[in-house]
């Protein structure tokens, strides 16, 4: 289990399994490597499963300079595991925050990204909810830091998309609320103002985003209110996107919803790999309801 160093000297833990080609799990804001558990069993019989905890989650370091988190710096890092484990190119699968840094490493860094699936991406990217999901992004850094992980949890384990998770598998459930609650306090809350409250809107994205020909599978939960909207968008804009939509689901899919996660994973991966997920038909877009005006 090697340790990563990227270019400003933070030491990423990172985790290889199975061989074939790289298949990378980018985790959410509130899991980290762990969480890719399901999906790295099933998958690493086929693929090279990397996974890793990004910057702040520990085992990884938790730098303390709030310039150490954007962004930009958690697109720099995937690929810093990338180089570290010799891999020129891979398929990507990011949750949330993970979701995120998977589209932008597709967009700054296309010549490393064979396909993408991107899954519970959109908190805060509605121009409308933008400001209140700043304001509550700096009002769960301060509760981090003021209250530590363990209180926070008790909250954030059970938010409006995480309790569908609790519904369906209580025992799953308290083993990610149980993780979340032994995450860093300071790393979180540096996480949270600095990449999760400060990233641009992917709605001021949409040109760059229409320009993406990876193929990209959007995923969402369809009780993931914060998501369903920008999935919309996603689909409508990236030509070389499908969209996946997980009944009754809430936000942390991949856990709460194994099975259905990795089949829709699966079958877009051998899809991508026979060239079978081609750039959508422009016929299919059109003023015209039927075609025949």
């Amino acid at each position: 289990m090697p340790a990563i160093e990227t270019d400003d000297g933070v030491r990423l833990h990172a985790e290889e399994t199975g061989q074939g080609e790289p298949l990378l799990f980018i985790h959410e804001f509130a899991g980290d490597h762990r969480s890719w558990e399901p999906q790295v069993r099933y998958f690493s019989g086929a693929y090279r499963c990397l996974t890793y905890a990004a910057r702040g989650y520990p085992p990884s370091d938790v730098p303390t300079d709030p310039a150490a988190y954007s962004q930009a710096r958690a697109v720099a890092d995937a690929l810093a595991v990338l180089d570290g484990f010799g891999a020129d190119r891979a398929h990507l699968v990011g949750l949330s925050m993970g979701g995120f840094t998977a589209l932008h490493l597709a967009l700054a860094h296309p010549d490393r990204v064979s396909s993408a699936v991107v899954a519970g991406a959109g908190y805060g990217a509605q121009p409308e909810r933008a400001d209140a999901f700043r304001a509550e992004s700096m009002l769960t850094a301060a509760a981090f830091a003021a209250e530590g992980a363990a209180k926070v949890a008790e909250r954030y384990a059970v938010g409006p998309a995480r309790v569908q998770f609790q519904n369906k598998n209580p025992r799953g459930w308290a083993e990610f609320a149980a993780a979340l609650a032994g995450h860093s306090a300071v790393g979180s809350a540096m996480t949270m103002r600095g990449v999760q409250g400060a990233r641009p809107s992917l709605y001021a994205l949409q040109d760059e985003l229409a320009g993406i020909t990876a193929p990209v599978l959007i995923v969402t939960g369809d009780e993931d209110e914060g998501c369903l909207e920008p999935a919309l968008m996603l689909k409508r804009t990236i030509p070389s996107s499908g969209l996946a939509i997980l009944p009754k689901t809430g936000h942390t899919a991949n856990l709460e919803e194994p099975a259905v996660f990795n089949a829709a994973a699966d079958r877009f991966l051998a899809s991508v790999e026979r060239g079978g997920w081609p750039l959508r038909d422009p016929r299919s877009l059109s003023a015209s309801i039927t075609g025949m005006r």
